[in-house]
C-alpha cells in the first residue's frame, strides 16, 4: 500500500471495531454447503435460467456508449418488449438501477428546483438528488401529509417540483399510498418519480408493479432487470420526450458503455415469463405470509403482506451479525443489514423469499426462523 493511503488501515479497523466491516461473501461457498438462500432479490427464481436461444450469435458487448455507436437491434427489441408490457410510450435501458436513478434525477432537476424525497429512499435516489443541486426536503417515511404541507407552503417558490419515492421499499417491505401521491403531484404541478425496482414482476396485473396495481401512471418509473426478471441492468419508463431528454442529458448513460446486447436480447423472453408467472406470484405470496407468521411480523398495509421482503429488525450491528451466523449454522443464508444501509438502531436480517425455492426449503426455513426468533 502506498504511503498516501495509509489511512485506509485505520478506517478499516474502525469499521471492524463497530461491527460494520463488510467482506465479499462467496455465493459458491453457500451453494456448496447447501444453504437455503433467503437474501436474494431473485423473486421469481428466473436468475438461474440459462439465456434463451434468441441470444445465440448476439454480441456480448455494446462496444461504447449508446450515443457513440447507437442502439443495437437487441436494445430496441428489449425496450419495445418492456414498454409494451408496462404500457409506457418511452423507455430507455440503463446499465444498473443506480445509474438509472442518478442519471435521471440529475437530468430532470437542478438548482432552481425542489425535490421531496422519502427518508428511506435508496442510496441511488439520494445520490441523484445530491448531484442535481436541487433543494431537497427529506420527508418522514411514507408521510403523505408532510409531503402535502411542503408542497403547499414551499412549492410555489421553485421552477419545478419533483416527489421521489420507492413503491416497495427494499429494506422495509412497505410502500406509500401511490394514489394519494399522484393526487398531490397533479394538484401541485409536480413530477411523480417512482422507483419500482422491487415491485416489478411481483405486484400488479401481469407483474407490472404497484403503480399499475394502484391504477396510477407516474411521470417517471424506474425498473430493474436484475430482480424479478433475473437478468442485469435497468430501465426508465415515461413519455417519449422523457426518453429523448435522457438520451441527451443523463450522464450515467451518455458516459457509460451500453447494456450488453446479449442481455438485452434475453429481455423479451423474460418479459413473457414474468407476465405469465401468476402461479409464481401466488407461491411468493404464500411463502411471504408463512415467513411473516414465523417471525411475528405484520405490515401496516395489508396488500404488502404478500411482498417478498420481510425485515427482522434486531437493533445493533452485533446482534444482526450474531443472528446471521446462527441462521447460517442452521443452513439458512440471510444477510445482516447494518448502518449506513439502514438507520442507526435498526440493524436487521433482511429475509426475502423466492418462488424458485422448493416447498421443502421454505418449510425448513420457516421452522428455523420460528425457533430462533
Amino acid at each position: 500500500m502506498t504511503e498516501p493511503l495509509r489511512f485506509l488501515a485505520h478506517e478499516l479497523a474502525d469499521l471492524e471495531g463497530r461491527d460494520l466491516l463488510r467482506r465479499p461473501p462467496s455465493i459458491e461457498e453457500a451453494a456448496r454447503h447447501g444453504l437455503i438462500n433467503l437474501c436474494s432479490n431473485d423473486y421469481l427464481g428466473f436468475s438461474s435460467l440459462p439465456l434463451p436461444e434468441t441470444t445465440s450469435g448476439v454480441r456480448g458487448g455494446a462496444g461504447a456508449s449508446p450515443l457513440v455507436v447507437g442502439a443495437w437491434p437487441a436494445h430496441l427489441e428489449a425496450e419495445r418488449a418492456l414498454s409494451g408490457w408496462l404500457k409506457y410510450p418511452g423507455l430507455l435501458l440503463f446499465t444498473s438501477g443506480y445509474a438509472a436513478n442518478v442519471g435521471t434525477l440529475s437530468a430532470l432537476v437542478g438548482p432552481e428546483d425542489l425535490v421531496l424525497s422519502d427518508r428511506l429512499n435508496h442510496a441511488s435516489i439520494i445520490d441523484g438528488c445530491r448531484l442535481s443541486g436541487a433543494t431537497v426536503r427529506v420527508v418522514p417515511h411514507l408521510d403523505t401529509k408532510a409531503a402535502a404541507a411542503i408542497l403547499e407552503t414551499e412549492g410555489h417558490r421553485y421552477r419545478r417540483r419533483l416527489v421521489a419515492t420507492e413503491s416497495y421499499f427494499s429494506m422495509d417491505g412497505d410502500g406509500p399510498d401511490l394514489a394519494e401521491l399522484r393526487r398531490l403531484t397533479l394538484q401541485h404541478d409536480a413530477v411523480l418519480y417512482v422507483d419500482e425496482a422491487h415491485a416489478i414482476g411481483v405486484f400488479g396485473p401481469e407483474g407490472r408493479g404497484r403503480c399499475a396495481a394502484s391504477g396510477i401512471v407516474p411521470d417517471v418509473l424506474i425498473g430493474t432487470l436484475g430482480k424479478a426478471l433475473g437478468l442485469h441492468g435497468a430501465f426508465v419508463a415515461g413519455s417519449s420526450d422523457l426518453r429523448l431528454w435522457l438520451w441527451n442529458r443523463a450522464r450515467s448513460l451518455v458516459f457509460s458503455t451500453g447494456t450488453s446486447p446479449a442481455i438485452a436480447a434475453s429481455v423479451p423472453d423474460r418479459v413473457e415469463r414474468v407476465r405469465a408467472a401468476s402461479g409464481g406470484r401466488e407461491r411468493l405470496e404464500a411463502m411471504a405470509r408463512s415467513v411473516r407468521g414465523a417471525l411475528g411480523i405484520a405490515t401496516a398495509e395489508k396488500a404488502l403482506e404478500a411482498g417478498p421482503i420481510i425485515p427482522w429488525v434486531v437493533g445493533t450491528p452485533a446482534a444482526a451479525l450474531e443472528k446471521a451466523a446462527r441462521l447460517r449454522a442452521e443452513g439458512i443464508l440471510v444477510s445482516a443489514i447494518r448502518p449506513p444501509t439502514v438507520p442507526e438502531g435498526t440493524a436487521r436480517l433482511r429475509v426475502t423469499v423466492s418462488a424458485g425455492l422448493s416447498d421443502e426449503q421454505i418449510a425448513t426455513a420457516v421452522s428455523v426462523l420460528h425457533r430462533l426468533h
